[in-house]
């Protein structure tokens, strides 16, 4: 089937799957979760990144040529224009199709990595593979597939991760851990017991890197270290300080006692610069990638600074694309670059590895 007529089977198929249960339901829970994003306002309320702690030292004589400043940089074996990240959001519906192209689309345009929602959907489902599939679109992308880690709990292992893999045409995988959401969901998978081995089975199993991944709080620093020895070839923080998904799930409670509970986590979790550093020193090795309310490239730039290698948005990407499509995404992702730039050279970086190592300072 050619993908661009693929929209209207997928809708077909979704009134027809009462003998799946369980990928309805996804289905179902994918669909709220673009329209809540979208919609309102999930945003931490008084917790924040972290990053306005911090500040570069201005340099009025930087000694560059601006025109010069370079953002390229490599990540997990790719080249990257700018080191930036679509970050995980969407799949499993017609119209989380669209978003992806969309946003493939834009990647592929401006040289940013992309992930995947989770590929959970279309290992119920294969009829949804296709709505995570936009290699056609996206060669030379760095395009991760996404799994929820607790799922090796509910009867996934290794061929399913191969699976998603493979549907995705993914450069690696992304095993999201995101226990707090799942513990507000009335239909939450929240057996995290063991999971910590089954981790490093597929890592050590697995053809492709794995990267571990927060959904909006943050590792630990005795997390992270737990997550390196397990193997994972990188970490994605995903602190606390841009989506909320507990508030994300209080607007789809189904009751108002689930509501009150997801809404008491609004402002859970560990801050994105701190948790870069948490990690950074739990395995100073580890590639890692900031993000949870990143905001501008002066944010992009202070994450590079504290230790990470690149950056991921979600939100921004998402809305960009819902309202004013590829252009709108590659305006975003060219806005984010160019206050990136700015940074480096009023800070004196010439160069992403040159970022790295500018020393950031302590508004207290």
């Amino acid at each position: 089937m050619d993908p661009k007529d693929r929209n209207k089977p997928a809708m077909q198929a979704s009134s027809t799957k009462a003998s799946t249960p369980g990928a309805d339901q996804t289905e179902q829970r994918k669909a709220d979760h673009i329209r809540i994003n979208v919609e309102e306002d999930v945003s931490f309320k008084k917790l924040g990144s972290g990053l306005d702690s911090y500040f570069f030292m201005h340099q009025a004589l930087p000694e560059l040529d601006f025109a010069k400043i370079v953002t390229a940089t490599h990540f997990l074996g790719k080249s990257l224009k700018t080191p930036l990240l679509i970050s995980s959001m969407t799949g499993g519906t017609a119209e989380a199709y669209r978003i992806n192209r969309i946003l493939a689309t834009a990647a592929q345009e401006t040289g940013m990595a992309m992930g995947l929602g989770s590929v959970r959907a279309a290992i119920e489902d294969p009829e949804l593979a296709y709505t995570y599939q936009v290699r056609d679109v996206a060669p030379d992308v760095l395009l991760l597939a996404n799994l929820g880690a607790v799922q090796l709990n509910y009867g996934y292992g290794l061929e399913q991760c191969k699976r998603a893999v493979e549907i995705c045409e993914a450069d690696g995988l992304i095993l999201h851990f995101n226990a707090l959401q799942e513990a507000v969901q009335p239909e939450g998978d929240s057996d995290f017991s063991g999971l910590l081995a089954k981790v490093e089975k597929i890592c050590r199993g697995l053809p492709v890197p794995v990267i571990a991944k927060e959904v909006g709080w943050g590792f630990a620093q005795d997390t992270a270290r737990q997550l390196a020895s397990a193997g994972v070839s990188a970490i994605d923080v995903a602190g606390a300080g841009g989506t909320s998904w507990s508030q994300v799930e209080m607007y789809r409670a189904p009751t108002k006692k689930h509501a009150r509970i997801a809404g008491a986590f609004i402002d859970w979790g560990i801050p994105t610069a701190y948790s870069i550093q948490y990690c950074r020193n739990a395995a100073p090795a580890l590639p890692i990638i900031a993000s949870g309310g990143i905001r501008n490239g002066i944010d992009v730039a202070k994450c590079i600074a504290l230790g990470a290698q690149i950056a991921g948005l979600a939100g921004d990407f998402l809305r960009a694309a819902v309202q004013n499509g590829v252009e709108g995404v590659i305006d975003t992702a060219g806005a984010l670059s160019d206050e990136l730039r700015v940074t480096m050279f009023g800070s004196g970086a010439a160069d992403i590895s040159s970022l790295a190592e500018t020393p950031l300072y302590d508004h207290f």
